[in-house]
């Protein structure tokens, strides 16, 4: 991969994608942390962007209507991993992005072609620019967003393992219907047209179901500095 001006030839950018639960946030903040690279939670931009809509008053089930409106919000990610921000026209969204609202709507927004473009651009501009390289979280980055990623990880878990992380996270959750909404939602996100949830075919896959976080934080961190090593 070409290196940048901006980036020193150590620079390594990693994309890590899978479905909602399997340690993908924890485990990218972890890694960037350790490593000292930047961080950027891919999904955290498609939930501001939704969150933009929601508060606009668009109607999320017209997609022409969420593509005509899909360049006008300004999102803004910071990336530094111990405290990732993100603010859309100035205003701190970090907490209103991650409520029950958001969350329900954030697929049928994420698959407009025209959303996709522009956050894949800015996605694009931030992992370009990121001085030691970034660690990428998402559901398209190893196939889509970057696809010269130096290296690509696919993070999977069982649904049953999943619901029980979400469900610790959503204090009270019905783990069954977690699963549910896990569930359903992978298919949404598996089957769009649109830059659809998929496995790079080379990434290197890692079940997390039976592992704890420090195990799957251990476990990327030697794959990056393998990686770091063979350049």
């Amino acid at each position: 991969m070409e290196n940048g001006a901006a980036r020193t030839a150590q620079a390594v950018i990693v994309a890590i994608d899978g479905p909602s639960g399997t340690g993908k946030s924890s485990t990218s903040k972890a890694v960037a942390a350790k490593l000292g690279l930047s961080y950027l939670d891919t999904g955290a931009q498609y939930r501001a962007i939704t969150w933009w809509m929601v508060s606009n008053d668009i109607d999320i089930t017209d997609p022409s209507a969420i593509a005509a409106v899909a360049g006008k919000p300004e999102i803004v990610s910071g990336t530094d991993p111990a405290e990732p921000t993100i603010t859309v026209d100035g205003t701190d969204v970090a907490g209103p992005i991650r409520t029950q609202e958001v969350t329900s709507k954030v697929s049928a927004v994420s698959a407009v072609p025209e959303v996709r473009a522009r956050i894949t651009e800015l996605q694009r501009a931030l992992a370009a620019s990121a001085p030691a390289g970034i660690v990428v979280e998402g559901r398209d980055i190893g196939t889509t967003v970057l696809p010269d990623a130096d290296l690509k990880i696919f993070l999977t878990a069982s649904p049953e393992a999943r619901a029980a992380r979400r469900s610790g996270e959503l204090k009270g959750a019905d783990i069954n219907a977690t699963r549910e909404a896990l569930v359903k939602r992978d298919e949404a996100d598996s089957s769009r047209k649109t830059s659809p949830l998929a496995k790079a075919d080379d990434a290197v896959e890692v079940d997390t179901s039976d592992l704890t976080l420090e195990q799957v934080i251990e476990c990327v961190v030697t794959l990056v500095e393998e990686k770091r090593a063979a350049a």
